[in-house]
């Protein structure tokens, strides 16, 4: 399958794909669920290994849940959510290093995310707006269009991170 092929089939941009490939960005959620279903896989196919029991717990250990960190470990995104949601509704758990930042090009129209800082500050840039969270606050915001996070500080900051696609 060429990149073109990939790329008509997912639904996902060219540009995206080959960052994605040298390994300069990390694809979302979505653009994961895209490209398993250009392949014909189901997301929860590429990060599980044992289908859930209904009516059981089943316990996701620290070290079995899946991560996607940025470029130089400036961030880390710990995926909380199940595979089968992503793409619809997800939840994260954000680390951003010091001076760290994560860059987000717009998802599909109408998402919205939901950003609760857990530990520090952390700005929130979403086209000409920013505005500065402290411990315990939340931002609600619209995520189709570009918009960013930042760690402004000398120490890691933690947040929940919580995209609603329609």
């Amino acid at each position: 399958m060429t990149l073109d092929d990939l790329s008509r089939i997912a639904g996902v941009s060219k540009s995206m794909l080959s960052e994605i490939e040298r390994d300069k960005a990390n694809p979302t959620i979505a653009v994961t669920w895209r490209l398993a279903n250009a392949f014909g896989l189901e997301l929860a196919q590429l990060f599980t290994t044992e289908r859930e029991q209904p009516n059981h717990i089943h316990v996701v250990r620290r070290h079995e849940t899946p991560a996607l960190s940025g470029p130089e470990q400036r961030y880390q995104l710990r995926i909380l959510g199940p595979m089968e949601l992503a793409g619809r509704f997800e939840w994260y758990e954000l680390t951003l290093a010091p001076h760290g930042e994560l860059v987000s090009a717009g998802h599909d129209p109408g998402a919205r995310e939901h950003l609760t800082v857990l530990e520090g500050e952390l700005e929130v840039c979403v086209q000409d707006e920013r505005h500065v969270l402290q411990s315990g606050e939340t931002a609600r915001y619209g995520a189709d269009c570009e918009h960013a996070i930042h760690n402004r500080h000398a120490l890691p900051a933690r947040a929940v991170l919580v995209v609603i696609h329609p």
